[in-house]
């Protein structure tokens, strides 16, 4: 699948459940300033994940017009478990490379599943996007954001709530119609 398809259904995942459920209260402004930017690793490692992780962090560093970065894999890290294997490593490289307090990882992942949480529970929509993903934010345009979000510490259980009262089967339609 080329890049460009990948791109527009992560694109279609932020716009119609990040921003249209309000998971994330400030996705949309980054989508409306094309702050957002996405990097496409098809059949990768872990060690060639963590190589672009690094040089993202790079580019962050020396491009402040981008407030987030996407790095999509639509080809590996299939299984929840490899997946959360990845994670570890690319928050060990985080704070390794002294960016603890700049960058921090937010993870998504097509079979994410909360611990204590059963496969079929709809909160874990809040998390589960098109492809294996991390997301990498600036930690300080994120304090800037909460600090005018009432609440902020409400909004994991506010997202829990609403994806359940929305149901699984509306939760899987809905990640699915970003597909199309």
């Amino acid at each position: 699948m080329p890049d460009k398809k990948i791109i527009e259904h992560t694109i279609n995942w932020i716009k119609n459940i990040v921003i249209d459920l309000n998971f994330c209260p400030f996705a949309a402004k980054a989508l409306l300033k094309k702050s957002i930017r996405y990097v496409v690793l098809p059949k990768t490692t872990a060690l060639k994940c963590l190589e672009e992780l690094s040089s993202e962090l790079n580019y962050l560093d020396d491009n402040s017009n981008y407030e987030t970065t996407f790095i999509i894999l639509p080809t590996d890290f299939k299984t929840f478990d490899s997946y959360l294997s990845l994670v570890e490593k690319a928050e060990k490289l985080i704070s390794e490379n002294n960016y603890d307090g700049v960058y921090q990882l937010a993870s998504f992942h097509p079979k994410y599943c909360f611990a204590g949480s059963t496969n079929s529970d709809a909160a874990n929509y809040t998390n589960r996007s098109p492809y294996p993903m991390l997301h990498i934010l600036r930690e300080d345009s994120v304090t800037k954001a909460l600090a005018h979000f009432p609440h902020p510490e409400k909004i994991p259980e506010r997202n829990i709530e609403l994806a359940r009262d929305k149901g699984i089967k509306y939760m899987q339609l809905l990640r699915a119609a970003c597909m199309q």
